[in-house]
C-alpha cells in the first residue's frame, strides 16, 4: 500500500474495527451487494468493487457514497472466455466431453468453424472491445452494437433499434452489455425467434439479460445454442433444464475469475489509495450515476 496507508480487514456485516474507513474494498461475489447497507457507518470516501457490474448497487449503498467499478481488472479474462465458449460449443467440445465421460463411444462430426461466422457482439464497452480484439485473428465478420448507433475508432457501431434487421444474419450472437432497465429481458421469445436456425448465443454480461424460459424453448430441439458464464437464476439449482440440454454449454460464473484477477485488483486499490491521499478524484467512479458511462 503508499505510504500513509493502514489496512484493515473488515466483513462488512460485524461491527467495523475503526470508526473511519476512508476506502472501502467490497468482497468478491458472493452477498457482497447486501452486505454495503451498513458501509456508511464509517464514512467512506470511495468504495471500490472487485467487480465491473453494478447493477443492484445503488439500492443498497447510502446515497452519496462513491463507488468505482473495476475497471481493468475483468475485461481481459472475460474476453478470453467468451472467446473459449464459442470455440467449445462450435467445435462440440462439450459433447465430446460428455461422450467420453459416459464411457465413450466418441462420435466424430464436422464442427462449425469460428472462421467466417457473422458474429452480432451486443455491447462496446471494455469487455466487448476486449472481445472484439480478440476476434480478430479469427476471420469473422463482425457486427457491433451499442447503446446508440455511431462510428468509432473501430467502425460502425449500430443501435438497439437495428436488431430486428441484424438478428436473422446473426449466427454467433455475443451479450457484453451492462444489466439495467432497458437491458433486463433484452434476449427474448422474439429476439431468439429472429435467429437463424444453428445460431449461437453467448452470455458473459448478466443473466437475467436473458429470458430463461425463453431460452429453454429455443434451445431444446437444438435449433438454437446457447453458451453461457451467467444464469438467471444464479446458482442454477441440480437438474436445472440448462445443465441438462445437450445444446447449452455452463460455466459458473468465471469470466473474470482468473490468475489475471488478484494483481490487477492490488494495483487498481494501490492507485485509488494513491489518489485519496493525493486530493485528486477516484478512478472509474459510477455511482453516484456517470452519464458518461451509460452512454458506452
Amino acid at each position: 500500500m503508499p505510504h500513509g496507508v493502514t489496512a484493515v480487514v473488515w466483513d462488512l456485516v460485524s461491527p467495523p474495527p475503526v470508526a473511519r474507513i476512508d476506502l472501502v474494498v467490497a468482497p468478491y461475489m458472493g452477498d457482497w451487494k447486501d452486505r454495503l447497507s451498513g458501509v456508511a457507518s464509517v464514512h467512506p470516501r470511495l468504495v471500490q468493487s472487485q467487480m465491473l457490474g453494478y447493477d443492484g448497487v445503488e439500492q443498497r449503498l447510502a446515497p452519496g457514497i462513491p463507488f468505482a467499478a473495476a475497471v481493468g481488472v475483468h475485461e481481459a479474462s472475460t474476453a478470453e472466455l467468451a472467446v473459449g465458449l464459442i470455440l467449445a460449443s462450435l467445435r462440440r467440445i462439450d459433447a465430446f466431453v460428455r461422450e467420453a465421460a459416459a464411457g465413450g463411444p466418441q462420435i466424430p462430426v464436422r464442427g462449425t468453424s469460428l472462421a467466417d461466422r457473422r458474429v452480432l457482439l451486443l455491447g462496446v464497452g471494455g469487455v466487448g472491445r476486449a472481445i472484439a480484439r480478440r476476434l480478430e485473428p479469427f476471420e469473422v465478420d463482425l457486427v457491433r452494437v451499442g447503446r446508440a448507433a455511431r462510428t468509432d475508432e473501430d467502425g460502425a457501431v449500430h443501435g438497439p433499434a437495428e436488431l430486428p434487421a441484424l438478428l436473422p444474419d446473426a449466427e454467433v450472437v455475443i451479450l457484453a452489455v451492462p444489466l439495467d432497465g432497458s437491458t433486463t429481458g433484452l434476449v427474448d421469445r422474439a429476439f431468439l425467434a429472429a435467429l437463424p436456425d444453428g445460431a449461437l448465443l453467448v452470455n458473459v454480461g448478466r443473466g437475467p439479460l436473458v429470458d430463461t424460459a425463453a431460452l429453454i424453448e429455443a434451445t431444446a430441439d437444438g435449433r438454437i445454442r446457447a453458451a453461457l458464464d451467467v444464469t438467471d437464476p444464479e446458482p442454477l439449482p441440480a437438474r436445472h433444464p440448462l445443465f441438462t440440454s445437450p445444446h447449452v454449454l455452463v460455466v459458473p460464473h468465471v469470466g473474470g475469475n482468473s490468475t489475471a484477477m488478484r494483481p490487477r485488483v492490488v494495483a487498481l486499490v494501490r492507485a485509488q489509495a494513491a489518489r485519496l491521499i493525493a486530493g485528486e478524484p477516484p478512478l472509474h467512479v459510477v455511482l453516484p450515476v456517470d452519464r458518461a458511462a451509460m452512454r458506452a
